[in-house]
């Protein structure tokens, strides 16, 4: 006799939804009169980007902390309309905002995931809400800003999304323009890819392989970050703060020493 199947009640299983964290370059440098001002003007950027691109700002659940927002896109929002129309529309706004004379330029890096992100005390939980918070502190993604001084926005999705999205093929969405690379942030280790708005790929590379490959401490073994698996578990958002475990999958180990082998 085959066992009862029991499912669990539709409201109890999260859904994926979109999460992104938009943070402003350089804004401890600014004093509390510019900081105000800008913090307006990330605020009113995003607001135009997504009604040029018919979202709903209203029902975003957002999180502002200072010079970063982060926030959870309702369960219906197309993605393809983020990472293309909505970045698109950024990028402009910005430029337009950065136009005005004698004003503070503002110059955004924009993270995006995607994946199950229920409310929680502190704020959202689940691997989205971590990675993105992870990836909008990627090194690489401040090295091509500061490479590219004209740039105002740097966009880095997760693998999963441009595997899912921007490789698939959508309309708008071009897989040559992103760079890959392999983030590793506090106890969090994923692949990401980078594309600036305006900029070729090759200028990226050249950001990110310039002066970004850690040098190695003595007698301690490299890791070749390529042999990574990727894996994000549970935490907590709350701001640009994370709590909880992330863990970055099993490290490929280096050979043992063979016979022969200096010391």
């Amino acid at each position: 006799m085959s066992e009862p199947f029991f499912s669990l009640p539709p409201d109890s299983i999260p859904s994926r939804r979109l999460c992104l964290a938009a943070d402003m370059e350089q804004y401890s440098l600014l004093d509390t009169r510019t900081q105000s001002a800008v913090q307006s003007d990330l605020v009113r950027v995003l607001d135009e980007a997504a009604t040029l691109t018919g979202l709903d700002r209203e029902a975003w659940a957002r999180q502002p902390q200072g010079d970063m927002e982060f926030a959870v896109l309702p369960e219906a929002t197309p993605e393809a309309a983020v990472l293309g129309p909505f970045v698109h529309h950024l990028a402009v706004r910005l430029g337009a905002l950065n136009a005005r004379p004698a004003a503070p330029r503002v110059r955004l890096r924009l993270a995006v995931d995607t994946g199950v992100a229920p409310d929680a005390a502190l704020g959202h939980a689940g691997p989205a809400p971590v990675a993105v918070a992870r990836y909008v502190n990627a090194p690489q993604v401040k090295a091509v800003l500061a490479v590219l001084t004209s740039a105002d926005l740097a966009v880095i999705v997760s693998d999963r999304l441009y595997q899912d999205i921007v490789r698939f093929g959508q309309p708008g969405l071009e897989p040559a323009q992103y760079v890959r690379v392999h983030v590793q942030v506090k106890e969090f280790g994923g692949y990401g890819w980078i594309r600036v708005p305006g900029h070729e790929p090759d200028d990226m590379r050249a950001a990110v392989d310039g002066g970004h490959k850690p040098v190695p401490s003595p007698n301690v073994p490299v890791v070749d970050r390529a042999k990574l698996s990727q894996h994000v578990s549970h935490g907590v958002a709350v701001g640009r703060d994370v709590r909880g475990g992330v863990n970055l999958g099993l490290p490929v180990m280096p050979p043992a020493d063979g016979p022969g082998h200096a010391r």
